[in-house]
């Protein structure tokens, strides 16, 4: 009998350890003034993609109290039908009772949503609450998110056959999109494709990217939300997807008025015959790249009024062939990822598989560009690695590089940066501009401003936003940017 005893003793006092380890204490105080706290008295989510699970966000509940409270329950107000759900100390659920706060403690929420589709383009809000009964009554915390429609590309698609991806929903795409062989995938204007982390997009065949000034063409990482709160957003921050690759079969591509960014591998072009077009490239912006930005090997390319920039690899990277750039910015200011080398490489030679060394002609030439970044002009931004028996054939025409002073053949009334602290752009990613980029020249004085050839300028009268450059009372101005004097005053 006295066994019998000891053993229910023992019992009941594990169990009363177990409910004080589970919060669970007997004297909840009653009073009606004691009242919860939170973080924030609203959880608002970036733009949710339809069917698509949002990223998790966190409440955190105080009892600022000199006594535990119970809190008799914590319930979502739409009973679980708006699509938000809850972890309350790691119970799933939209409905909990009972739940002990000690004084002065704190305790986590961890809430998620997904959406339900309509047939809406624009983006749908979705609001509930989580309610909160407790001493003094009735507390909430309101939810809101933003539900986005899409078509969704997942498993890999391989398009066999000509197809037009349109604007009337965006494009969330996984895994990644092959274009075969002879096959033509045309972007039309206004059509925004999402890429999930690693997705890339593979052609073999052709790529006719049709944005407009008005509606372009936009591929970037589907991240909506912040990285940190209220000060980087994914959408500025590198390496969100793999990248575009156009393979050795490939040809006879266009890309306009398109933006590309926040990938980690950029544009690359791989080696085709180097007397055939692979790409035109005209009144695009491919910026903010983990590694290189724009990467071609033994190809020809056509690109004028085009923006690259900001990368941690190259910016802009030739390796044998023949290219052509006009009126086009190539700038490096990257400060999320730490920078490894010049802006702008021009190579004439590589190694094998075997490292040996292979000598492939290149013949680039840059018309009213500027060529700059944070390296200064002690490092330069441009570097060029040359086959000892065979130099390169490069011209820069009336161009701002960051580089040492040259006087020679290769440089045509180029304007060389001497001071890095020079106002040139708007915005170059500081802690006023939290991480933005705006590579539009910011004074009249700019480095630049009005220096462009007007012979070349007449061929590519309008910028890459629409301003006419030769109406211009300060221009023609170098870059992929005219300086407009009423925009700066505003």
């Amino acid at each position: 009998m006295k066994k019998a005893a000891l053993f229910i003793l023992t019992l009941l006092s594990t169990l009363g350890l177990f409910n004080a380890c589970n919060g669970l204490e007997e004297h909840y105080s009653t009073n009606p003034n004691y009242r919860l706290a939170f973080s924030v008295d609203t959880i608002s989510f970036d733009t949710v993609f339809t069917t698509i699970g949002s990223a998790t966000k966190q409440l955190m509940v105080y009892n600022p109290n000199a006594e535990a409270m119970n809190i008799q329950s914590i319930m979502l107000a739409s009973g679980g039908e708006s699509g938000f759900r809850l972890n309350v100390d790691g119970r799933k659920g939209d409905y909990f009772n009972n739940v002990g706060i000690l004084e002065e403690d704190s305790m986590f929420i961890f809430i998620e949503v997904t959406i339900d589709p309509n047939n809406a383009n624009q983006p749908l809000l979705v609001e509930d609450s989580i309610v909160f009964m407790s001493n003094a009554g009735r507390q909430s915390v309101l939810l809101e998110a933003y539900g986005q429609n899409m078509h969704l590309h997942k498993g890999g698609w391989k398009i066999t056959q000509d197809t037009t991806l349109t604007n009337d929903l965006p494009h969330l795409v996984y895994d990644s999109i092959t274009v075969t062989p002879g096959v033509t995938l045309r972007l039309a204007e206004g059509t925004t494709l999402y890429m999930h982390d690693k997705a890339k997009l593979i052609v073999s065949g052709t790529l006719l990217s049709e944005g407009t000034l008005e509606n372009p063409v936009t591929i970037r990482g589907d991240r909506l939300d912040f990285i940190l709160d209220d000060i980087l957003p994914y959408d500025r921050t590198p390496g969100q997807w793999d990248g575009i690759r156009f393979t050795d079969e490939s040809m006879g591509n266009r890309m306009e008025h398109t933006i590309v960014r926040n990938g980690t591998t950029g544009i690359n072009l791989e080696a085709s015959d180097p007397t055939n077009r692979k790409i035109e490239i005209s009144n695009c912006q491919f910026t903010n790249m983990q590694t290189n930005v724009f990467r071609a090997s033994n190809c020809q390319a056509l690109i004028s009024n085009t923006e690259f920039s900001n990368s941690g690899g190259t910016v802009v990277a030739l390796i044998g062939g023949s290219y052509q750039f006009t009126h086009c910015t190539l700038a490096n200011f990257m400060r999320l990822v730490e920078r490894n080398t010049s802006c702008l490489a021009l190579a004439n030679n590589y190694s094998d598989e075997n490292e040996t060394p292979r000598y492939v002609p290149l013949s680039v030439r840059f018309d009213n560009c500027i060529i700059d970044g944070s390296y200064g002009t002690g490092m330069g931004e441009i570097m060029l690695c040359e086959d000892e028996a065979n130099p390169i054939n490069y011209h820069f025409n009336h161009c701002v590089l960051a580089t040492e002073a040259i006087e020679d053949e290769h440089f045509e009334e180029v304007l060389f940066v001497t001071d890095s602290t020079a106002p040139i752009y708007r915005m170059t990613g500081g802690e006023a501009n939290r991480y933005q980029f705006d590579f539009r020249p910011d004074t009249v004085i700019s480095l630049g401003v009005g220096k462009a050839d007007r012979e070349v300028t007449a061929q590519y009268p309008i910028d890459r936003l629409g301003v006419n450059r030769m109406e211009s009372s300060d221009g023609p101005s170098i870059g992929a940017y005219e300086f407009v004097q009423e925009e700066a005053k505003q």
